[in-house]
């Protein structure tokens, strides 16, 4: 029997029900795509002695997996479809770090080397921050929006 104060076996039953299978799939490809890409960050600071932390290759590296992260956040949510990247920002990205990652064969000099790294550093953050305030923009629109 339950007391009059407690919760009937009714109510206790429907707090534990699974979540709709449409939002389940879309959480758990997210949970997964999280976790690999805390991995491969987690592998490159395990990896990667202290020194080489003032490469700037490092922290291209360190900035592409951030964007990364930020775009298949926003892939794998379904209900942002007009949030994009801009497409030519991270092209221009993606070229600046393999002409920093190739300097060598380039004969860059070091100074040209961190500038175009910066570059790429740069348009990685800027791509970030487009779909950060494109995010937060939409949950204003939403929150003002009476349901």
């Amino acid at each position: 029997m339950t007391d009059p104060g407690s919760p009937s076996e009714s109510q206790s039953s429907s707090a534990f029900q699974p979540p709709q299978s449409g939002s389940s799939a879309a959480r758990r490809w997210t949970v997964l795509a999280s976790g690999l890409l805390l991995l491969a960050l987690a592998l490159v600071v395990i990896y990667t002695g202290p020194s080489a932390f003032s490469s700037p290759i490092a922290l291209i590296v360190v900035a592409a997996i951030g964007l990364a992260a930020l775009l298949l956040q926003v892939r794998f949510r379904r209900e942002l479809p007009s949030v994009h990247s801009p497409l030519w920002l991270n092209i221009l990205g993606i070229f600046c770090a393999l002409v920093s990652l190739f300097a060598d064969d380039f004969r860059l000099k070091r100074q040209s080397m961190n500038l175009i790294a910066f570059a790429a550093v740069t348009c990685f953050g800027i791509s970030g921050v487009v779909i950060l305030r494109a995010l937060r923009r939409l949950r204003k629109i939403r929150a003002a929006k009476p349901e």
